[in-house]
This record gives structure tokens, C-alpha cells and sequence, in this order.
């Protein structure tokens, strides 16, 4: 499965939504996987590059977020 995913990465940027539809998984389940994935491309001295968060009501970007999460809620607009 994370092959998978690790492949339709290195095609095109996805998001969480993209890459359940994609590979056949749950959206829940995504953020696991990518945690995984970024550990094993460390490894194998590669990168995952996240895009920062975005909050859909003020524009807030959460930069300093490490998690594959959704925030809770914005700081900013609550």
C-alpha cells in the first residue's frame, strides 16, 4: 500500500482525498500511512514534502504543524 501511495506521489501532488480515492484506501487511514512513508524515505535519504495547512474560512496557514492530521481548529477564527 505505501508503495502505492510513495508512486502516485512521485507522479503529481495529491491530497489526503486524491490519494484515498487513488489507492483505494480510507481517507482516516492516509495520515497513518504518510507518517510511515515519510519514516522509510528518511531512511532511504529522500524528503516528503508537505504543503502547510490552510484554514478554509480566514486563509490561516498552520506552518509549524508536523502531524498528517487536520487541525482541531484554527487559532486565528476558532
Amino acid at each position: 500500500m505505501r508503495q502505492e501511495i510513495e508512486r502516485l506521489l512521485r507522479e503529481a501532488p495529491c491530497t489526503a482525498r486524491d490519494l484515498s480515492k487513488l489507492a483505494g484506501i480510507s481517507e482516516r487511514d492516509v495520515p497513518h500511512h504518510l507518517e510511515h512513508l515519510e519514516r522509510s524515505l528518511r531512511r532511504r535519504a529522500g524528503s516528503l514534502h508537505v504543503e502547510p495547512v490552510r484554514c478554509l474560512a480566514c486563509d490561516f496557514v498552520f506552518r509549524e504543524r508536523r502531524r498528517h492530521t487536520r487541525p482541531g481548529r484554527c487559532p486565528r477564527c476558532k
